[in-house]
């Protein structure tokens, strides 16, 4: 009972700081699972599904507020969706797997962290309308998506910063196409998890509610609260912490 109680708290909390940045918490759900020490092929799988929980209440939130951008979401979501099913097959050894990981979200932090002039940026430039190529756009979500699929992160974390960094979104913009994009690249990735031979198990069902109940509260915060630079300072907070805690965690 202890350790579901705990499990369950880890994973709320975890899934309210993401989600005030539209972010599901994927790789803080790893984290949790880590120490918690659940089986290592477990925790994919199952961050996959808690991914799949909070970002499904995320999308329905942000779209009743029109905050997604639909189209620039198009531009960089379809070509992620057979990348993350690919990405899904796939299974990196534990090492490998968390510290490729960690240095990603490291590095990610890093870019969006100094990219201070997006906060002031005029809306119309940083709203992904028109300004997105088919071939840029389909090479970073594809890139998002299969690494989404391969960690079983969601994918957002991914995404987000490359929306950011080349000014095709706003901190805030970024924030909302990332709850849609985790959710539909979570899902097929889920389904090549399957495929691969992994399972989710029983005890993910106990944890899907406390994940819906921190989204539920960290996507009012974010769009009640967050500015544009704590928005972006926020994402490049919360992805530094996970790429070093899955450094860590691989060594």
């Amino acid at each position: 009972m202890i350790h579901v109680v705990l499990s369950s708290a880890l994973i709320a909390g975890a899934s309210l700081l993401y989600a005030t940045a539209g972010q599901s918490g994927g790789t803080a759900f790893l984290a949790v699972m880590a120490f918690l020490a659940f089986p290592v092929e477990e925790m994919r799988p199952t961050s996959l599904v808690l991914n799949i929980a909070a970002a499904t209440y995320a999308t329905w939130r942000l779209h009743r507020r029109g905050a997604v951008d639909w189209t620039l979401l198009r531009r960089v979501g379809l070509p992620a969706l057979p990348a993350a099913f690919l990405g899904g097959l796939l299974i990196l050894g534990d090492r490998l797997y968390l510290s490729l990981t960690g240095i990603v979200l490291i590095a990610a932090a890093g870019l969006i962290g100094f990219r201070r002039g997006i906060d002031r940026g005029d809306p119309d430039a940083t709203s992904g309308r028109g300004a997105v190529g088919l071939l840029p756009g389909g090479i970073a979500g594809g890139a998002a998506g299969f690494l989404s699929g391969l960690t079983g992160v969601g994918g957002g974390v991914f995404l987000a910063p490359v929306l950011i960094t080349l000014g095709w979104a706003s901190p805030k913009r970024a924030a909302a196409i990332s709850a849609p994009f985790i959710l539909a690249n979570s899902v097929v990735g889920l389904v090549g998890v399957l495929a691969s031979g992994q399972r989710v198990p029983p005890e993910a069902a106990v944890l899907v509610p406390a994940a819906l109940l921190g989204a539920a509260v960290g996507t009012w915060i974010g769009l009640r609260y967050m500015s544009e630079k704590t928005t972006r300072w926020m994402l490049a907070g919360i992805l530094a912490f996970a790429g070093v805690r899955l450094l860590l965690q691989g060594q």
